[in-house]
């Protein structure tokens, strides 16, 4: 009969009653013996609240690293490109012939010529 009693209460009470029963009710489960009651709970809870934001820097780690390895991707990108059309351009036939007269060879003036044996 004692939940009759409390639902007569409650049905008797004004707004502000209530609200201030609320009020008491979370207090109460807020209270010191409630708190010690649940701390298996609250540790756990803490030590999802420091993994989540361990991984969080982690991850905010990794990207910064994937960001400074793909900058220096593209400068190294850059720097190929570079060195291969410098020798692309020392290749063509004309720098090859500016290169040898500096060593003092010419060009032949005979086509070139096979040399068979008997």
């Amino acid at each position: 009969m004692s939940s009759e009693d409390k639902n007569m209460q409650q049905e008797v009470l004004s707004p502000a009653q209530r609200v201030r029963s609320d009020w008491r009710s979370l207090v109460e489960k807020v209270s010191y013996k409630a708190i010690v009651n649940n701390i298996p709970f609250l540790a756990f809870m803490v030590l999802l609240c420091v993994l989540y934001i361990s991984n969080s820097q982690r991850a905010i780690d990794m990207q910064r690293q994937i960001n400074a390895k793909n900058k220096e991707l593209k400068e190294l990108r850059w720097k190929y490109m570079d060195v291969k059309s410098q020798l692309m351009y020392v290749k063509t036939e004309t720098q090859v012939m500016k290169n040898a007269e500096k060593l003092g060879l010419k060009p032949s003036l005979l086509p070139a010529y096979k040399i068979k044996s008997k």
